[in-house]
């Protein structure tokens, strides 16, 4: 799937590396403008750089997702400016610490839910009277299998994809009226400092370039992406049920 994006806005979190920044290069690419949003302020300049080689346009928006009143107050300022938005890439997430599920620390398990779950809802409520306005709305939310195979030893990480998987299917149906779809995003594994956290033995040449996934998941933001509330899975190009794939 791909399309012409220009005069589009586009939204992407986390995109100072990985997934996200790769993902914000291809859609600036296909003529959106670009909102890049992450913590690494030296990331998102070199991404704006990279956006400015290829003819593109971006606004870098410095910030925590765990700051709350930031991510309310960002609605307003895509508002003022611009007056809509067009896609929603909601890539940015922790992962938390990998262990049984009784060692895992409060804080752990809460900095987790915060930031993947928590957040994604103050996103979604501050951007979605934006995406209402928009006559080709798209919001991507990126999750992960292990919200269904529920590993043993990633309790946080795979509950909170759960959260984020309903989000996206609750918001999806109470939009059905609306051309604002909505879908989850499955990436798989991919060569990013995240997966590397995880699997520290694993040869990262062993897996795809985030830039790889990330053409695939730009090319979910055209006018010919028409599905909504389901889940589409990269590594195998199609869309399935929230079931275990």
């Amino acid at each position: 799937m791909s399309g012409n994006l220009n005069g589009r806005v586009a939204l992407v979190t986390g995109a100072s590396r990985g997934i996200g920044y790769f993902t914000a290069l291809e859609l600036a690419k296909m003529g959106a403008h670009v909102i890049a949003c992450a913590r690494t302020v030296g990331g998102l300049e070199d991404l704006d750089d990279a956006i400015k080689a290829v003819g593109g346009s971006a606004t870098l928006v410095p910030f925590d997702l765990g700051d709350m009143a930031a991510i309310d107050s960002l609605g307003g300022a895509i508002f003022e400016r611009w007056g809509k938005l067009d896609i929603l890439v909601a890539n940015a997430g922790v992962l938390g610490t990998i262990s049984p599920i009784g060692h895992v620390e409060a804080k752990t398990f809460e900095k987790v839910m915060n930031v993947n779950v928590t957040a994604t809802w103050r996103l979604i409520r501050s951007v979605d009277p934006l995406m209402q306005k928009s006559d080709q709305g798209r919001a991507l939310l990126l999750t992960s299998s292990l919200a269904h195979k529920c590993k043993p030893f990633w309790a946080p990480y795979s509950a909170s994809k759960a959260a984020v998987e309903a989000l996206a299917r609750t918001w999806a149906y109470e939009s059905e009226r609306l051309p604002l779809k909505i879908i989850s995003v499955d990436p798989g594994a991919t060569r990013t400092a995240m997966r590397a956290q995880a699997y520290p033995g694993e040869d990262p040449d062993t897996l795809p370039h985030p830039h790889d996934v990330a053409k695939v998941i730009a090319g979910l933001t055209g006018a010919d992406m028409t599905e909504t509330g389901k889940l589409y899975i990269v590594r195998e190009k199609r869309f399935a049920d929230y079931k275990l794939p």
